[in-house]
């Protein structure tokens, strides 16, 4: 097996982890939020059910990018994996909506929740089961650097922390007599569901836009390319991201007397060093004869 069908196979193989361990802890927690009626397990089940979904993503965006580019997608498919973060945005701001008026509506109007022991129980499972994917998952980050995995991998560390809270709200309300808990808790989970969603527009938005990189970045691969001592200057930069794949393009000034062999030989050595420290971007070069100056000047 060649090494890009092995890192295909982890990823796939990670991402299908993801979507049975989120449609495992969709039954549990259905069954759990029958149960206990409670706001706070009816939102760490929401927040279960849009894990599936992103899982799903993630398994469309690992085998869509193990795809090459095509005569209608020279750059590649990348980009659907941003349009499906959108459509997860909706998914997750809708579910958000909904719980806080559900919670709203428990505060008011006072519905006792039960089933402690089945609810605590449920969430204990949750936990042992999301450490296991969490585990597995970072496994094949370490061999992979899989984008899409670490996402993911992000994403289910965070329900760790939801379902701890389920268990502080069953606690609280059915033990200590705090009847405003749960619907508070659910108030909370229901913020905290909005508050990815947030993130994960920004993401997404930043993509299809064609945001730069952060200037860290920028300014790290400027100082890896202009290192060739060959190259009198580096301008116009332009860098992008497109799922899991990163895109660069700058123009670099030569001696004017540099023949147009030794030109193409400057640039694969440019591109060779840059492909070490900045492994799978896909790079663009365009050399320019020293003094010349282009009417945009971005670098």
């Amino acid at each position: 097996m060649n090494p890009g069908a092995s890192v295909s196979t982890l990823t796939r193989k990670a991402a299908l982890a993801s979507v049975s361990t989120a449609i495992f802890l969709i039954v549990l927690k259905a069954y759990a939020s029958w149960v206990t009626h409670s706001v706070a397990m009816l939102g760490s089940l929401a927040d279960s059910g849009l894990d599936l979904i992103a899982s799903l993503v993630t398994l469309y965006g690992v085998h869509l990018a193990s795809e090459p580019a095509d005569r209608d997608h020279r750059f590649g498919h990348g980009k659907a994996e941003a349009i499906a973060a959108l459509f997860q945005v909706v998914l997750i701001t809708i579910s958000a909506l909904g719980i806080a008026a559900r919670a709203f509506d428990r505060l008011m109007n006072g519905v006792p929740t039960g089933g402690a022991i089945e609810g605590i129980g449920v969430s204990i499972a949750a936990i042992v089961a999301t450490l296991l994917l969490v585990r597995y998952q970072r496994r094949v980050i370490r061999q992979t650097g899989s984008v899409a995995i670490n996402a993911d991998n992000v994403h289910y560390q965070s329900d760790l922390l939801l379902n701890g809270s389920v268990i502080a709200a069953l606690v609280l309300d059915q033990y200590l007599g705090w009847s405003g808990a749960d619907p508070l808790f659910g108030i909370g989970i229901a913020l905290w569901l909005a508050w990815g969603a947030y993130r994960a527009s920004n993401q997404a938005i930043d993509q299809l836009m064609d945001r730069e990189w952060p200037e860290d970045r920028r300014q790290h691969f400027l100082r890896i390319a202009s290192q060739h001592p060959e190259l009198k200057g580096i301008h116009d930069l332009r860098t992008r991201t497109s799922g899991m794949k990163d895109f660069v393009q700058f123009h670099v000034w030569v001696s004017p007397q540099m023949t147009v062999l030794d030109a193409h030989r400057v640039m694969d050595e440019v591109e060779a060093k840059l492909e070490k420290e900045f492994p799978g971007v896909e790079v663009l070069i365009h050399p320019d004869p020293e003094g010349h100056v282009d009417a945009e000047h971005l670098a």
